[in-house]
């Protein structure tokens, strides 16, 4: 096919990027793994893998050898590179099957894979390497299209691969990854020479060229004859998903929704782990949701493995209307909490029924796909990478029950199957070698005033010891800067006034909706004032207090009502002054609004300690360098109170304090994360972090 006939899927190949590659086969594979991964229709992320087959020198006899480069365990081809493949050599994998015992020796043989490593660089080889390894092609796409596994999940998929491919396709039906899957693929090459590829039945789809781009063009080519088929097939059948059962609400209405319920269900999917939440509403989840065969389907699960592995087994299915009212917390948790107490029970019912002896303990029974047909799909999981790829992988399900329903009718994994997948050692064994989740992993904090200074400092600390931070300021600008700074999945932002109680709740739903709620707000919004009494006017007054202590009022009262929904505690930590607690000249307004800031610390503190919430205040004093305070009129205020000039302000500040350090924004941070991570039987508390003042200490 030419490029410009693909309909289905993204011709995404530049020659002249590949003739650049020509000379380093690995090169070129990696970049056709990229652009294959680059299309969500063709794999999701870490779905799939890819290989090719080059000729190099055995560093120990010099003679010439096969090697084949594979995506290693935990990859994803999308973003893949050198350090994420494996180099074995091929003569040795298919030696392998002298020794392999049969299906019972399949966890042994991954241990063997290690003996075939060419590569010392490499990256631990995936289960799927002896897939790739014996089969004869130099190079190699495994891919989980939806249009592919529709066809590999439907009713008599067989049958449905001969009509939609002739005899140009095998098809070998549905087994678990590993080495005897590898013999059948083997297999059924042998019993088909001349075929272009094979349908995993219930998995996905192998495809195969002698070059790079023979084997790209020749996965598109199948892809697009398979989501041609379906896209006939659907139009003759006229209703998707037999058709619209319930009206979605307005795009507008569905997001209030949505940052209505969030809290609520992050906290009742978090009665074991804390998790992160995601949400969509987009046309194919509304369609699907909305349906009327969404009550036959979802409870069939998913049937890829690289689905349920992230989705579970099955969605919740919520039983609210899309118009119920979702302000009587009580009545919405009467309605909830049974629904959940089902599903956890159900998913136990199923480790017990299914489990072997030595299978691992049970893990999570909580949901991680949550529908609420007329408004949208919720996610939850760990943090907000695995909870976004969740709802990806749903999506695709989505697609794969509508294909194969136009085909035939949906098949899923039987539950025994989808057990040992979920459960299987190796799986286990992957997950104990993750990394130790960092002390804020599952947490979400705004912070404002982020835009730059002490803010951002502390969005930056929090956000490298785990944690999703929502930024907010009222210079969108500073924003933009300051959130591009973050990995991807970490941060957002919500231009905010805290002034503004609209505002102040639109900054709250932003959060709730990109992460499912919150647990961490530092008020660090702040501005400084230095006049005299008689040079104050009521308009510095007004405003120092209406944004540190009314916004610090207003900040605390919505986030609580949010952190009572989720039922898991929380923390408020205010970025107060040593001004709050020492008296000065020229420092009327200011002094006051630090004094008022630190008490309504303690009077919340004393609240709020019956719902797990704490709450508490860090002093920082003369934070020169880097602080947005310190531009202007301010600093020379501040100069002039102690006879000096604005350029010997950072001396003189250091000087004076016990210590004799400069305290820069990072170390305000620092005290922060003290507070919300270890410091976590601490409430009502003062830490003054100003180097040493005797003037300001507490006691």
């Amino acid at each position: 096919m030419k490029p410009k006939d693909f309909k289905y899927v993204d011709y995404l190949w530049d020659d002249v990027k590949a003739e650049s590659l020509k000379d380093d086969q690995v090169e070129l594979f990696l970049y056709r793994s990229n652009i294959l991964g680059a299309d969500l229709r063709i794999t999701n992320y870490g779905g799939g893998n890819t290989s090719c087959k080059t000729i190099e020198q055995d560093p120990l006899t010099n003679e010439k050898v096969e090697v084949m480069w594979v995506k290693g365990s935990g990859g994803d081809i999308g973003t893949l590179t050198r350090a994420g493949i494996a180099g074995l050599y091929t003569g040795r994998l298919r030696d392998l099957k002298n020794v392999y015992q049969g299906l019972h020796d399949e966890d042994r043989m991954v241990g063997l894979f290690n003996h075939c490593i060419y590569d010392l660089d490499s990256k631990a080889p995936s289960i799927d390497t002896p897939l790739h390894g014996l089969l004869p092609f130099k190079h190699i796409d495994h891919l989980h299209p939806d249009a592919l596994i529709a066809v590999a999940a439907a009713q008599d998929s067989e049958k449905v691969t001969k009509e939609i491919w002739g005899d140009t396709m095998g098809w070998v039906p549905w087994q678990k990854p590993g080495f005897d899957l590898g013999l059948q693929l083997e297999k059924c090459l042998n019993d088909n020479p001349g075929i272009r590829g094979i349908v995993l039945g219930s998995h996905g789809l192998f495809t195969w060229g002698d070059t790079s781009y023979e084997c790209y063009i020749n996965s598109l080519e199948v892809i697009e004859m398979a989501s041609d088929y379906i896209a006939k097939k659907t139009e003759a059948n006229g209703k998707v998903f037999g058709g619209q059962k319930v009206e979605s609400l307005p795009a507008d209405q569905r997001k209030e929704k949505a940052a209505q319920l969030m809290p609520t269900l992050r906290g009742l999917c978090s009665s074991e782990n804390g998790m992160i939440g995601h949400f969509t509403d987009s046309d194919v989840v509304l369609e699907y949701i909305n349906s009327h065969d969404l009550e036959k389907l979802a409870p069939l699960g998913t049937s890829c493995p690289d689905h349920f592995l992230r989705t579970k087994i099955q969605p919740l299915v919520l039983a609210l209307s899309p118009d119920e009212d979702l302000t009587d917390q009580e009545a919405l948790l009467a309605k909830l909490e049974p629904a959940f107490d089902a599903y956890r029970d159900e998913y136990k019912q199923y480790y017990e029924t299914c489990k072997h002896d030595n299978s691992p303990a049970m893990r999570d029974p909580n949901p991680v796909i949550i529908i609420y047909p007329g408004v949208g799909m919720f996610s939850f999981a760990k943090n907000k990478q695995t909870t976004r790829v969740a709802s990806e992988f749903y999506i695709n399900a989505i697609n794969v029950m509508r294909g194969a329903e136009a085909i035939t009718s949906y098949t899923s994994l039987p539950r025994q199957e989808a057990f040992n997948i979920e459960y299987w050692l190796l799986e286990e064994a992957k997950l104990q070698r993750m990394p130790k989740e960092k002390p804020l992993s599952r947490k979400v904090a705004l912070i404002t005033g982020a835009g730059g200074g002490i803010g951002k400092a502390i969005a930056d600390k929090l956000a490298s010891e785990g944690a999703n931070v929502v930024l907010t300021d009222i210079a969108e600008d500073r924003l933009k800067e300051a959130v591009a700074t973050y990995p991807s999945d970490t941060a957002s932002y919500a231009v905010c006034d805290v002034t503004s109680h609209e505002s102040i709740a639109d900054a709250y739903k932003s959060a709730v909706l990109e992460f499912g709620g919150v647990d961490i707000v530092v008020h660090s919004a702040g501005l400084a004032i230095s006049k005299s009494l008689l040079d104050t006017t009521e308009k510095d007054w007004d405003l120092l207090q209406n944004v540190l202590v009314k916004g610090q009022f207003d900040l605390s009262k919505q986030a609580v009502a949010i952190m009572k929904k989720q039922n898991l505690g929380g923390d408020f930590i205010f970025i107060a002054s040593k001004n709050g607690l020492v008296s000065g000249p020229n420092n009327v307004g200011y002094g006051t609004a630090k004094a008022a800031q630190q008490h309504m610390a303690r009077l919340l503190a004393a609240e709020l300690g019956v719902d797990g919430i704490r709450v508490n205040t860090v002093n920082p004093d003369g934070v020169i360098v880097g602080s947005k305070i310190w531009e202007g009129e301010w600093a020379e205020g501040r100069a002039k109170a102690y006879g000096i000039t604005v350029e010997e302000l950072p001396a003189h500040y250091a000087k004076r304090n016990l210590l004799n350090r400069i305290i820069y924004p990072e170390d305000i941070a620092s005290g922060v994360f003290a507070l919300a991570a270890i410091l976590d039987k601490t409430t009502g508390n003062i830490i003054n972090v100003d180097g040493g003042m005797a003037n300001a200490f507490v006691r």
